[in-house]
């Protein structure tokens, strides 16, 4: 069993940057895809930002510029640097991590974006 576990969220004004982590109960080496979701309230999960080994990253649109993903595996930790955040980023962001036969989530850190 897979776990993953978020960190780093919090309360921030509008420009300000936050780091969220995502520690893995195994290396990121074993999954085939990675990435960050977020869910707003009364919205669908989006996907943020991801990326396969071998490939380069995605990112939604509403994120390009600001976000970056990244992967420590001497730490088994994966990371969503947000800058120049905006109100509209304010959700509770998931990390997700894919095998051939497995998805797993971590349980989620609320980001707050407000003035």
């Amino acid at each position: 069993q897979v776990q993953l576990v978020e960190s780093g969220g919090g309360l921030v004004q509008p420009g300000e940057s936050l780091r969220l982590s995502c520690a893995a109960s195994r290396s990121f080496d074993n999954f085939i895809d990675m990435g960050w979701y977020r869910q707003a309230p009364g919205k669908q999960r989006e996907l943020v930002a991801s990326f396969a080994h071998g490939t380069s990253r995605k990112y939604a649109d509403s994120v390009k510029g600001r976000f970056t993903i990244s992967v420590d595996n001497a730490k088994n930790t994966m990371y969503l640097q947000m800058d120049s955040l905006k109100p509209e980023d304010t959700a509770v962001y998931y990390c997700n991590a894919d095998t051939y036969s497995a998805y797993y989530w971590g349980q989620g850190t609320q980001v707050t974006v407000s003035s």
